[in-house]
């Protein structure tokens, strides 16, 4: 089982928990799922997307989109597309240091983007708000 596969059964009820490490998981996803929706500050998945290929990673992200196997991405990578101030925000949202939380977002984000794209493209319209993003990666 993966740490997606772990969060979510937490975030949708299959395993109690809470104040654990995986209610920390689990607010981490709600992050995640709040930078990819189409009301996020950031331009959401699109928003993402361009910063990856500004950052020479579009390759990376395509790989999280496609039907493939997804490209690995590092802690130092990721936080070079994110920026400083979005790095930042989730620091202080998160505590600790931006290198752990950079860790643990390069795992999960390939796999939140991969689940929310099982057709290996980005809908024209989005991947819809914030909102909905969580029942979108509920068992199909």
């Amino acid at each position: 089982m993966g740490l997606l596969d772990s969060v979510l059964g937490q975030v949708l009820g299959g395993a109690p928990g809470g104040a654990s490490a995986g209610g920390g998981n689990a607010a981490l996803l709600q992050a995640v799922l709040g930078m990819l929706g189409n009301d996020a500050p950031g331009g959401g998945l699109g928003g993402l997307i361009a910063g990856f290929e500004r950052s020479g990673l579009g390759n990376v992200i395509g790989s999280w989109i496609s039907n493939g196997q997804n490209q690995p991405i590092s802690a130092d990578q990721l936080g070079q597309v994110l920026g400083s101030d979005a790095l930042g925000a989730l620091t202080r949202q998160f505590g600790g240091q931006s290198d752990d939380l950079l860790g643990q977002l390069a795992q999960m984000l390939p796999q939140v983007i991969d689940k929310l794209t099982p057709h290996g493209q980005v809908p024209a319209a989005g991947l819809g708000s914030t909102g909905d993003l969580l029942g979108m990666l509920g068992p199909r």
